[in-house]
Parts: structure tokens; C-alpha cells; sequence
């Protein structure tokens, strides 16, 4: 892989040896951060920046921002050792598979670990001038699909899973981008999409043809073993919060994590321990800047699953404090293993590339086919 972890460690090192540190308690902090994030206006950059700004009052550390509104500009400069954290989304999940972007021969499964994630959901609706109930109803009927989202259509292919459905048992309607989707929707052209509680272009259907969220509740065991076989970043969540829901009307959906802050694996581990520790310390400073900051709080910000496994530094800390358990111990073991069984695959796949002469522009074909093979 082009970005070593030799390449990696000394850029980090370099940094740790140029930067002071902050002391405030018994928390050791960097003088200066770096985080990569989500774009200027997105909800991961507005948190990121709450975030800082608190570990500025509290330590005096200062944290600049390198926002990106793609995977690779928020990966790269954590991959480079420009950035130690970033505040991320399912891309992670997709980089330690080495899937979509990081399927090129210069990238390959990224060895990410996370150290908190803020639960967010995500789950299908359809029209209430729709007679479909369930997600089982979708069977023949209209769904949207954005073109070149691997997050959306993971979790698309999730929620069908749940209802015994596969994206073969739909019609597709491909739009060039989510709000197009989300357009298409609320006039019609479509029968369902996959959307978050909160998307603000959901009280304009809400107003017209109506919203009604396809539950998939926690008792169905078997439909949540469909989706975990599916993706393994998801668990049960029942939103009271969102449009169309309420705490008498709740809705059962994918719990998943957004934004996820995240590091690669061979960052040190105390420097991890401490920077978990800081952010718990310094709740009350940003917990109230949007309203669903809050759930940053390591009760339900640190417990699997995630995109990625947990670092060690931040498991240290969060046993600690009695928040990690026997479960997600077991989750994080089983996810470790995946990510070294991709790895193993990739090593292999690339040897067999190079014995075959398949060129660069061809390797991420050929990579699809052997992980086909060799993983899944």
C-alpha cells in the first residue's frame, strides 16, 4: 500500500515531537491538532467545531479543521500523517474493506480504528398514499438510488435485507444526487428512499403525499440477522426524534454512527486514552450546540458497533468508566479478525495481479472478483 504505516508513524512522530502540551486535571493533551471532517455546512463539521472549540476553553489546545466533502480528502491526510483524527462517516467502513475508492492499487484496506461514534439512524419511508406497510411491500415497487453513493446503498441493501428483499426485488430509480432523490419522492415518481430522521426536505412530502416510516423492530431477530449478514454497522434503534416521529409514534430503524472520530490503528494509545478522556470532561461545553450533540456522550457514543473497531486507547478508557463490555469486546475481536482477513486477501490478490500482468486500471475489476472469491 502507498501509504504505509512506516510512512505514517514517522509523520505522526515528527508532529508529537514538535507539539507542547496542554494540561487541565489529569488529561494530556497536544498543544495543536489536526481533524479532517465533513464540508463547511454539514452536521459532522458544525460538531467537530463545537468540539474543538470546547477543548480550547477547557486545555488551551488548539485544533484546526480540514474539511473535505469526499472520502479520499477526509482519509488522505490521516493516511499522510497530516491529520491524526477525522471526523468521518460509513467510508471508513468502506476503506478497511478496501471497497469503491480504496479498491485502487495505491490505497487497499485501511487499518482505521475508532474511538467514539455518534448514533444516528437511517431506515426507508414511503408515501402515505402508498398502500405499502412494510418493507416486505416493496417487493416490484419504486426505490431511489443515488448514483456512485456506496453509503446510500449500503443502506438501502440493509433495510431490503431486513424485509427478506435484495435490490434485484426492486425496481431502481437512479437519481445523480440525494437531493434529486429526496425531490423524486416527494413528487411521486418513487415509492420509497432510504432517509435520516431529521432531513429537513422530509416536512415538505410530510405536508403533501405524507410519510411513513417501514419499521424493522429490534424482537425480529431473523430480519436483524439479514441486515447484520448484510452489514455489520448497523443495530436497532427506535427514533422518538425526526419527521413524522414522535415519542408516540416512534419509529424502529438502522442505528448506525455519524459522525464517527476516527484514527488509524498504530496511533498511541495514550494519546487516544487522553484525547476520549478530554471529550467526556468537556460534555457539558458542546453538548448543547445542536440537538443531537448530546448523543456524543460515551454511554451511546462508546459502544460498538461501528464502521471500524475501536482503538485501544479509547476501549482502555471507556472500561474505565464501565461503559465497554464483554460484547463489544466480542464485536471488536470479530471485526479485527475481518479487517486482517481482507488484508491477508489484498496481499495475495496483489501477487497474483502482478503474476498475471494486470495493469492498474484493471486492478480494481480484478479485485471486486478475487474478494468475491476469497471473502465473501
Amino acid at each position: 500500500m502507498l501509504y504505509s504505516k512506516i510512512i505514517r508513524g514517522a509523520a505522526i512522530a515528527a508532529l508529537g515531537l514538535a507539539a507542547q502540551t496542554a494540561l487541565a486535571q489529569d488529561v494530556t493533551l497536544p498543544r495543536a491538532m489536526v481533524w479532517t471532517s465533513y464540508d463547511l455546512g454539514s452536521t459532522g463539521y458544525a460538531e467537530a467545531s463545537a468540539m474543538a472549540d470546547a477543548l480550547d476553553k477547557k486545555y488551551g489546545t488548539t485544533v484546526r479543521l480540514t474539511p473535505s466533502g469526499t472520502a479520499i480528502g477526509r482519509m488522505l491526510p490521516l493516511a499522510r500523517g497530516r491529520a491524526t483524527f477525522g471526523f468521518m462517516g460509513n467510508e471508513i467502513f468502506f476503506a478497511s474493506e478496501a471497497g469503491f475508492e480504496f479498491a485502487a492499487a495505491d490505497w487497499g484496506p485501511q487499518d482505521v480504528r475508532v474511538l467514539l461514534g455518534r448514533p444516528a439512524a437511517v431506515g426507508l419511508i414511503t408515501g402515505e398514499d402508498t398502500d405499502i406497510q412494510s418493507i416486505q411491500d416493496l417487493k416490484g415497487r419504486k426505490v431511489g438510488f443515488v448514483q456512485a453513493s456506496p453509503s446510500t446503498l449500503m443502506n438501502t441493501k440493509a433495510a431490503l435485507a431486513f424485509g427478506g428483499l435484495t435490490v434485484d426485488d426492486v425496481e431502481e430509480v437512479i437519481y445523480p444526487g440525494y437531493g434529486a432523490m429526496v425531490q423524486g419522492f416527494i413528487s411521486g415518481e418513487i415509492d420509497a428512499v432510504p432517509v435520516t430522521p431529521t432531513v429537513s426536505a422530509l416536512r415538505e412530502a410530510e405536508g403533501g403525499r405524507g410519510v411513513r416510516w417501514l419499521d424493522m423492530p429490534g424482537s425480529d431477530a431473523a430480519g436483524w440477522d439479514r441486515v447484520r449478514a448484510s452489514s455489520s454497522v448497523f443495530s436497532p434503534v427506535s427514533m422518538t426524534v425526526g419527521v413524522s416521529i414522535s415519542e408516540e409514534d416512534p419509529a424502529d430503524l438502522l442505528g448506525y454512527r455519524y459522525p464517527q472520530l476516527t484514527t488509524y490503528a498504530d496511533t498511541d494509545e495514550d494519546e487516544v486514552y487522553n484525547f476520549v478522556k478530554a471529550l467526556d470532561e468537556s460534555f457539558d461545553l458542546y453538548k448543547d450546540a445542536n440537538k443531537v450533540i448530546d448523543r456524543w456522550n460515551v454511554g451511546e457514543a462508546g459502544t460498538s458497533p461501528a464502521g471500524a473497531p475501536f482503538h485501544p486507547g479509547a476501549i482502555k478508557y471507556l472500561r474505565e468508566i464501565g461503559v465497554w463490555d464483554a460484547e463489544d469486546d466480542a464485536w471488536n475481536t470479530a471485526r479485527i479478525a475481518r479487517i486482517e482477513a481482507v488484508k491477508t486477501a489484498w496481499t495475495a490478490a496483489r501477487e497474483k495481479a502482478k503474476a498475471d500482468g494486470v495493469s492498474d486500471d484493471d486492478w480494481p475489476d480484478f479485485w471486486q472478483a478475487y474478494r468475491a472469491e476469497a471473502l465473501d
